[in-house]
């Protein structure tokens, strides 16, 4: 089908004014209105992706949208062209895999265009920039800028690919490490040596209101990013280690209303039960998982299924990660004594329909939010376990009664993030023989998978993104009963409940990989064999 197609596209190109001469001998044909039509549209499809880019600024949006209007589809079609005559002996779907890759590029040089005038402040949290901070009459003027630009430079490349958290840390006298953990995997971006990366250090605890002087002891402080679209928050945190001072950054802050169930990797069943579970009036959703595994995020999802005009959302976090403007925020400070449970009694006088626990981490505040969920409030919580059967036994352990619990859950969520195959340049997974007798024996088509490589897309990693794998226990009549029943039971919940969770976990997330969003590698890097 792609060679008559291409064929036909052939035949319609030598009808083009610039072919030869013999070939127009016609002032009307039906090629010259279908290409016109096609043609069109793919000008206004060009227009469309550059312009929904979100790195490029207004100004460079326009040049960007005539650039790509006028010049797009000639650069399409002479990569179209070049690879018709030079690959025509490979298969269609690698055809296709490299037009999309020149696609790409076209999209990355129309972003380039626009990324000139790009412009970030950096500012404390009183509003003062880092240069009226940092800057200082009796200092090298032409160094200062060099240690700003570069700071900010660091800060913008972190924005741009997505990055969760930048470390600065010493590798030895001589040399710093600049890395970015880009879908929660650590990427590093650059080696610069020691006396210019202090200085960078210097300016980013000077905005963050940290002492520049004290570079062992531990200190926390927190500054704002703002270009011309939006404003990002950072919190930094810094320690002397060997050979230096590290410096730990933390970016929040972004904006929560892109968080949608649909859109986190939830099943359309799974969505059901957790707006469901949403709609009630009372009861408990927990959401339970190891450290970066997503459960904000979820929590986010979930709260913007919640009407706030009509409903009081109290949330208390450590950090605050997002900002909801209808929501009223604690933010967590224990050397001000506002710890968790102190913020939970507050919020019950304050008339909460929702309550939002950032996390759970001693039996006071687990008891205080049982007891609100089961007072007539909606709770979201998160804790630190790898399985819902294992959270169960964390919150027996911190001193949470059986009959507790069995009143105030109504929902538990163990989830874990996978990393997204880059689709630019993810080919059909190989599997050994015995591999593949292994699916078919648990009935699993290994034909829809597929495994990394690495393109420049995705900065030859081979993934592209995150998204999450889920395991929902409903807390029914017949899991309150269990969970009531005796301490037997809970002793073979606490053997089991582990190795289970982990099943149940490796079925979802192996229902990504035959889908081709994941790779088998991945799902097991993350989970580990499966049973």
């Amino acid at each position: 089908m792609e060679a008559i197609a291409a064929k036909t596209i052939f035949t319609a190109l030598g009808t083009l004014p610039w072919s030869a001469p013999a070939a127009v001998e016609l002032s009307f044909s039906i090629y010259k209105l279908v290409l016109l039509i096609a043609w069109v549209y793919l000008c206004l499809y060009c227009v469309q992706k550059i312009h929904i880019n979100p790195t490029l600024t207004n100004r460079g949006r326009t040049v960007a949208d005539l650039f790509s209007f006028f010049v797009g589809p000639v650069v399409l079609l002479y990569f179209f062209l070049k690879d018709i005559r030079q690959k025509s002996s490979e298969s269609s779907q690698s055809f296709l895999q490299t037009m999309r890759e020149h696609f790409y590029n076209i999209a990355e040089s129309m972003r380039s265009i626009g990324r000139e005038d790009v412009s970030i402040s950096l500012l404390d949290t009183s509003g003062r920039s880092i240069r009226e901070l940092y800057s200082h009459g009796g200092r090298n003027q032409s160094m200062d800028r060099h240690t700003l630009d570069l700071t900010q430079q660091v800060i913008i490349d972190a924005i741009e690919q997505n990055a969760s958290d930048i470390l600065i840390d010493p590798k030895d006298d001589s040399t710093h490490i600049i890395r970015y953990r880009v879908d929660g995997v650590l990427r590093e971006i650059e080696q610069i040596d020691s006396k210019t990366c202090q200085a960078v250090i210097n300016s980013i605890k000077a905005v963050s209101n940290m002492d520049i002087a004290d570079k062992r002891r531990p200190q926390d402080g927190a500054f704002v990013a703002k270009t011309s679209v939006s404003s990002i928050s950072f919190r930094v945190a810094s320690a002397g280690v060997l050979n230096g001072e590290k410096l730990s950054i933390r970016v929040l802050n972004q904006d929560p209303g892109r968080f949608l169930l649909n859109s986190i990797g939830l099943s359309e069943k799974q969505q059901i039960v957790i707006k469901q579970a949403i709609t009630r009036p009372s009861g408990m959703i927990l959401l339970c998982g190891p450290t970066g595994s997503g459960k904000t995020t979820t929590m986010y999802a979930m709260l913007n299924l919640i009407d706030l005009n009509t409903r009081n959302v109290i949330t208390v976090e450590d950090p605050i990660e997002y900002v909801l403007p209808k929501a009223s925020q604690i933010e967590v400070n224990p050397k001000a004594d506002i710890t968790f449970a102190k913020s939970l009694r507050s919020m019950l006088r304050q008339d909460p329909d929702v309550i939002c626990v950032g996390e759970i981490r001693d039996e006071e505040t687990a008891q205080i939010a049982l007891r609100a969920a089961q007072t007539g409030h909606l709770v979201l919580a998160t804790v630190h376990s790898t399985s819902n059967a294992s959270t169960l036994i964390r919150l027996i352990d911190l001193g949470v009664t059986p009959a507790m619990l069995s009143t105030g859950l109504s929902l538990l969520i163990s989830q874990r993030l996978v990393r997204n195959l880059c689709r630019y340049c993810k080919r059909p997974a190989e599997f050994a023989p015995r591999q593949i007798h292994e699916f078919r024996r648990r009935q699993i088509d290994p034909t829809g998978m597929y495994q990394p490589v690495g393109c420049e897309q995705c900065h030859f990693t081979g993934y592209r993104g995150r998204t999450g794998i889920y395991d929902l226990l409903v807390i029914d009549d017949k899991v309150k009963q269990n969970i009531l029943s005796n301490e037997v039971a809970l002793s073979q919940l606490r053997k089991e409940g582990e190795k289970k969770g982990k099943s149940s976990l490796h079925k979802q997330g192996m229902k990504k990989v035959v889908g081709g969003t994941t790779s088998f590698q991945e799902l097991l890097r993350v989970l580990g064999h499966g049973e």
